[in-house]
């Protein structure tokens, strides 16, 4: 009795134990696929929607927070266009020799004219001794005379030749700098240059390029050395163009013991007196999709909205842009990486959908 139990019992076991490899065996597909599903689910939530063929991600606030993704208000700017070209930095020793030569002359015209004025009181005082009853004779009033015709002559030749010298300063050098050179005393502007404490450089601008202003400036840096800048104040207009570029000439001053005699150098300077109207997109807010930059603009309390920019106008800190984001618009400046991953997992959804 006993043995039949105990063979009972075992094929009860027996049977269990079939059944429960059965329900393991047949289940285990099932519940790995219900598993995937599950996890599908939790993993490819779709936050991207599509409003007027633009993506826009939502993020809800307390995901943004913990997301670290933050926002800041664009700020207006202006930016004037400008354009690069080239200068040299000119040796002025021709301009000096000029000065010299006309100061010379000058002096020169000042002993004359002292000269003329002392021969012309001498015939006035012998014409008197001469008409009152011969107390001196012709004679000495004819030389009187002659001396003061002579000292009247040289008068005039020497101030003709110090016309011609101004009229030289003028051609080679421009009204401004000879108006400087022909001072008998220096200006400090002349001083400065004669002394080497500032160097004058001469740029040449396209034709079609606007006339630069009074008391504007450019920047300026040795083309060896691009990124050493300066500041060059404006002076006038240079007569003389450049030999190897066409344009129109301008004279510029800088206060610098860097720059040599002769040496080339870059310039970026106004192309207009005009100013245009945009915003500043910061470094930190642009992201690269695609091999353009885009930003991501916040629309709402949890939507953002990604916009193509441009970065042709690098400007402190950021990018000038005209375009369709205005001052005070929000845009990502943490987190934006993030929102286009959020866009490449809804477009690998979608794939997988298809």
């Amino acid at each position: 009795m006993n043995r039949k139990l105990a063979i009972i019992i075992g094929l009860q076991a027996f049977l269990i134990i079939m059944l429960f490899w059965l329900l393991v065996f047949y289940g285990k597909d099932e519940f790995e696929a219900i598993s995937e599903q599950t996890e599908e689910e939790i993993e490819t939530i779709n936050r991207v929607a599509n409003k007027d063929g633009l993506a826009v991600v939502s993020i809800s606030p307390a995901a943004q927070k913990q997301s670290d993704i933050f926002t800041a208000p664009l700020k207006a700017s202006a930016h004037q266009a400008s354009i690069s070209t080239y200068g040299n930095v000119v040796n002025i020793d021709t301009l000096i020799e000029l000065r010299n030569r006309y100061l010379t002359i000058k002096s020169e015209i000042d002993v004359l004219k002292a000269s003329f004025n002392h021969n012309k009181n001498e015939l006035e005082r012998f014409k008197t001794l001469n008409q009152d009853n011969k107390n001196v004779s012709d004679k000495v009033v004819a030389n009187a005379a002659a001396n003061a015709k002579a000292d009247e002559t040289r008068i005039a030749a020497a101030e003709s030749n110090a016309k011609n010298i101004a009229d030289s300063m003028r051609q080679l050098w421009g009204d401004t700098l000879a108006q400087h050179a022909t001072n008998p005393k220096a200006s400090d502007l002349l001083q400065a240059l004669i002394s080497n404490k500032k160097v004058l450089i001469q740029t040449t601008l396209p034709f079609d390029a606007a006339e630069p202003q009074l008391n504007s400036s450019i920047t300026i840096a040795p083309t060896a050395a691009p990124s050493h800048t300066m500041r060059a104040d404006y002076i006038s207009p240079a007569p003389i163009t450049n030999s190897t570029i066409q344009g129109k000439t301008y004279f510029y001053h800088a206060v610098t013991n860097e720059l040599r005699t002769g040496m080339q150098v870059n310039a970026i300077t106004a192309t207009s007196s005009k100013k245009s109207s945009g915003v500043v997109i910061p470094n930190n807010a642009i992201v690269w999709y695609a091999g353009k930059p885009w930003v991501y603009q916040k629309t709402g309390d949890d939507a953002f909205r990604r916009k193509p920019i441009h970065t042709d106008i690098e400007v402190e800190n950021g990018w000038f842009y005209q375009g369709n984001l205005k001052a005070n618009d929000e845009v990502v400046v943490s987190g934006a990486q993030l929102l286009l991953s959020e866009e490449f997992k809804s477009q690998i959804m979608n794939e997988n959908d298809d």
